[in-house]
Order: structure tokens, then C-alpha cells, then sequence
């Protein structure tokens, strides 16, 4: 007998092994997949409240900086008239104010009783400058924070940041049933607290607990929810595997089967001879200046077109390419494919840019630098027209080596891009640390822009800091008017979305801009005729009334 052949004996005879006893294992993967799954969303709740919390300290500490910098320091009439204008201006701020050194309030906007009340620590002659403390003051288990700067007179700026900031509830509903979330301050200095579930004096096992640290501030987010919470996702699926246990067990003998007569690398093969074969093909979606409504760029997405002609989107293959270091080759052909389809309408709008996407292993060397250079040196798109994104939803491995190769592009004229601000990894450790130009605000954030609050304060920060450190800013996955108005009302200019258009081919995307550009055109000869037209109506009625 053939080894093939006792291979395949002996992977029927496992596949039979395992399908006798298939809702025991089934049932295992589910919890070990609940529990999984929980930890993840309690990852993110964490990692949401840990952001909103930066942001708002970072928000005050800048504006308390820009108040001592301009000299607005003191309780006069005239500094007051400045606090309580920021009070309305900035929807997360109850209050401005100065403190002296004891760390009682010596003046507040909006005007309250001061009665001597201690609200910040005595300062110290060590001291950093600036104070993060809690008041009394509480909404929906959060307590406003107060944040102060110190002026080096023996008196604080502070500011006093609304407890709706932090008050909210993040994460699906089965968790947020049941789990406790927390936010300390410090030495276990209590921000925020919400649910009621306690696990002490659980069981070993019966309790999952995830605990967020901020890399910029003494912060500490930590959820607790009991695992039979996690498993109620998993419930349905139970009752369903117990019904298809015969299903299952057939399932199992036909993949072991299928295995044994399956070359192992055949998935790689097929994989590589797409690459090979070009099925990997750039997709182009529109970035639009809002307020011109001209055409801005694009941003260049992969796609893979199969030889029957269906379109694979990248949620399908991304992640095993670049698992399987496939991604490399696939990111030089989808380049040298851009530069060779839109070289000459980049040639001919030189102010147009054009965003490729890059991975977390693009930062491990400086190959992608050399095929930057190859690829677009004698290509009509110039080096300046070129972003490249680098996301934060997953972590760079070495922030230093990264750091090297983003100046090395910067210095040929390559922009670079921070993608999914708000919803990874870096935070603000990749703003400050890797230089980037441009930021982009996710679109979660976008989708809820023009009907909570808390996304439009957010929104509000990064375009704030976005000014503040000298960056552009671009808004994902607009898709409605509403979004569009509210962006521009917070100084967001640059767009993409469906509400513009989708991703689409070379060919359609050059007729998009063409016919971008030809409204332009229209709107500016009807603007320039509806401006004669009323100089020449003022002219007439200044002659009329000389006469």
C-alpha cells in the first residue's frame, strides 16, 4: 500500500474520530470563541475610553497653553470677557478659571460661589506643569475632571471639562448588560464608573477582566463582565450544532477526505499566480475638496479581479497576503498599474495626489523606498504627488526604523498619511513620533457626525490638532449631505466617500475627473457672468443717478 494511500487512511480515520464526538469540540471552539471575542470588545470599550480621555485632556491642556501664551492670565475684566468666550465655544469646557497656590479658585467663568473650596492639590516647587483633578460634580457615573496649567506666578489656569466628555457607554449590548468599566486617575483616583457587576468573591474562570493604560497620561481603563455574559453570543450557535450533529459529522469525513488529496501549498500556489497573472487590480476613489467641490486625488485601492470577471473585495485576501508575504509583490504591481493608468492625468494636474496604501511590514526595511523610486522616477506622477497611508489599526513593530523611512520619503517629496486615526494602536504616539503630514479621521466617527455630539467633539480635537501640529485632514466614508455640512462647519475640507463616488477602474475614474472638472468650469463661467452682470447693473445705477 502507498503512502498516500495510508496517509489518507489515517486522515478518514482522525476525521471519523473527531466527527464521533463533534458538539463537545464545537462546543469548546464556541466558548473559547466567546470569551475571545469579549476580551476584544472589552479591548476596544477600554481603548474608546482611554481616547476620549486623552483627547480631552490634550484638547484643554493646548487651549490653558494658548491662554498663558497670549497672556491671558489673570481675573480682569478683559480675561474674563476671553474665558467665558471659550466657555461657549468649546462644548467639552464647564468653566475657566484661575486657582492660586493652596489650590482654591480665585475666580471661575461662568460665575459661582467660590467659598473656599480646595479643587487642585498645593502646588509644588517640583511640580509638573500641568494637574489633572476630579470635583464632585457627576453625570451618569462620571465626574467632571479639572485640568490645570501652571503659570510659575503661584497661580493655575484651570479648566473644569464636563462629565457628558467621558459619560459614554461604548460596546455591544450583551457586554454592556453586565460588564463594570472603570477609569482611573493616578493613584486609583476615580474618573468614571458604569454597571454594577463586582467580580470579587467569583469563582476562579467565572470573570473576564481587561485593563487599558494610556501611553500619555496616568490613566487606566478596566472592564470586568462575567464570562456567562461572553457566552450568550455563542447560545444560538450551540442549539444550532446540536440540531446539525449528523450534518457535521458528514462535514468532517468529507473535508479529512479533501485534505488528504489536497496539495498543502496549492492556496499559495493559486495565490501566487494571480500575482503573476495581474488579477490583482487598482481600484481608484475620488478625494474631494468640499468646498470647491473640485477634484482633490484619489486614493488607490486593491481588488482582485478573478478570470471569470467577479471582483474579490480586500477583506477576502488582504490578510492572508500579507500574512503569506504576498502583499509585497502585490503593492509593487498595483503601483506600477497606477503609475502606467493615470500617469497622464497626474501629468496634466500636477496639484492632484494619489494615495497607496502600505502595511505594517513596508516599515521593516527600506525596500519600498527603492520601489517608490523605480516604479514613479520616469512616470508622470511626481514623487510630490504621492501619499502613502499608513494605518493604525495595526501596530508598527519598530516606531524608530519606521521613523527613518518616513523622513527618507518625506525628503524625496512623498507625503505621508496616518489612516483610521482614533480606532487602532498608535493614538498619539504615531502623530508625535512618526512626523506624518496628513491625518484621517475614521469613518465610525463620520457616520455619527451630524447626530452625536461626542463624534463631533472628537472630530472637533482632531481638526484642532491637526491645525495645531501643521497637518492636513481628510474625513472617510462620508456618505450623506448632512456629514458633509458639518464637516465643513468644523474647518473640514477634504472628503472621500460613497457620497462622491465608490471605488471604480482607471477608465471610469478619468471620466469622473473630467467631468468634475467641466462642472468646475461651468460653475466659474456662470459666476464670473452673474458677477458682470451685477457690475453692470451697478454701473447703470450709478449713471442714473449722476444723471
Amino acid at each position: 500500500m502507498s503512502l498516500r494511500y495510508i496517509g489518507f487512511a489515517k486522515t478518514v480515520l482522525i476525521a471519523l474520530v473527531l466527527a464521533m464526538t463533534p458538539l463537545f469540540a464545537i462546543n469548546i471552539i464556541l466558548n473559547q470563541y466567546a470569551e475571545r471575542r469579549a476580551v476584544t470588545e472589552m479591548e476596544a470599550m477600554g481603548q474608546s475610553t482611554i481616547r476620549r480621555a486623552e483627547e480631552a485632556i490634550s484638547s484643554t491642556v493646548t487651549l490653558l497653553q494658548r491662554l498663558d501664551r497670549d497672556e491671558v492670565q489673570t481675573c480682569s475684566a478683559e480675561d474674563r470677557v476671553i474665558f467665558e468666550k471659550l466657555v461657549v465655544e468649546n462644548g467639552m469646557i464647564d468653566a475657566i478659571g484661575l486657582a492660586d497656590a493652596a489650590g482654591r479658585r480665585m475666580c471661575v467663568v461662568p460665575d459661582r460661589e467660590l467659598a473656599g473650596q480646595t479643587i487642585l492639590p498645593p502646588l509644588r516647587s517640583d511640580g509638573p506643569l500641568v494637574g489633572i483633578g476630579m470635583l464632585d460634580r457627576n453625570y451618569l457615573g462620571a465626574r467632571a475632571a479639572v485640568i490645570s496649567w501652571d503659570l510659575k506666578d503661584q497661580t493655575r489656569l484651570f479648566a473644569e471639562v464636563t462629565p457628558s466628555v467621558i459619560a459614554l457607554d461604548p460596546g455591544p449590548e450583551y457586554l454592556r448588560s453586565y460588564r463594570r468599566s472603570e477609569l482611573r486617575l493616578g493613584n486609583n483616583l476615580l474618573w468614571y464608573s458604569v454597571g454594577g457587576y463586582n467580580s470579587e468573591g467569583s469563582e476562579p474562570g467565572t470573570a473576564l477582566t481587561v485593563q487599558v493604560s494610556s501611553e500619555l497620561y496616568p490613566l487606566v481603563a478596566t472592564v470586568t463582565a462575567p464570562v456567562s455574559a461572553a457566552l450568550i453570543v455563542v447560545q444560538d450557535l450551540k442549539v444550532v450544532a446540536a440540531a446539525a450533529c449528523a450534518g457535521v459529522a458528514i462535514l468532517f469525513v468529507a473535508i479529512g477526505i479533501w485534505l488528504s488529496w489536497r496539495p498543502e501549498s496549492e492556496a499559495s500556489d493559486e495565490f501566487a499566480a494571480a500575482i503573476r497573472n495581474g488579477e490583482f487590480v487598482p481600484y481608484y476613489q475620488p478625494v474631494m475638496d468640499i468646498e470647491s467641490q473640485r477634484l482633490r486625488g484619489c486614493e488607490v485601492l486593491m481588488r482582485w479581479r478573478r478570470p471569470n470577471g467577479v471582483i474579490v473585495s480586500p477583506g477576502q485576501f488582504m490578510a492572508y497576503a500579507e500574512n503569506n508575504g504576498h502583499i509585497f509583490g502585490m503593492t509593487r504591481h498595483i503601483m506600477r498599474v497606477a503609475s502606467e493608468e493615470v500617469g497622464d492625468l497626474y501629468g496634466d494636474n500636477p496639484d492632484m495626489k494619489i494615495s497607496i496604501n502600505l502595511f505594517a511590514g513596508h516599515f521593516l526595511d527600506r525596500e519600498v523606498i527603492a520601489d517608490i523610486r523605480s516604479i514613479f522616477e520616469k512616470s508622470r506622477i511626481s514623487f510630490q504627488q504621492i501619499v502613502v497611508e499608513v494605518t493604525e489599526r495595526h501596530p508598527l513593530q519598530d516606531m524608530e526604523l519606521a521613523r527613518k523611512i518616513i523622513a527618507e520619503l518625506q525628503a524625496l517629496g512623498v507625503r505621508v498619511a496616518l489612516d483610521d486615526v482614533g480606532t487602532g494602536h498608535g493614538g498619539m504616539a504615531y502623530l508625535q513620533k512618526l512626523g506624518v503630514d496628513i491625518i484621517k479621521i475614521d469613518k465610525m466617527f463620520i457616520d455619527s457626525i451630524s447626530s452625536d455630539d461626542n463624534s463631533t467633539t472628537i472630530v472637533d480635537s482632531m481638526v484642532e490638532l491637526a491645525d495645531n501640529l501643521g497637518m492636513g485632514i481628510i474625513a472617510e466614508g462620508v456618505e450623506q449631505e448632512e456629514q458633509i455640512e458639518r464637516l465643513l462647519e468644523l474647518g473640514v475640507t477634504a472628503a472621500q466617500g460613497y457620497y462622491f463616488a465608490a471605488p471604480m477602474p482607471a477608465d471610469e475614474f478619468i471620466a469622473f475627473s473630467e467631468r468634475i472638472e467641466d462642472e468646475a468650469r461651468e460653475r466659474e463661467r456662470l459666476a464670473a457672468e452673474a458677477a458682470a452682470a451685477e457690475k453692470a447693473a451697478a454701473e447703470a445705477r450709478a449713471d442714473d443717478e449722476a444723471a
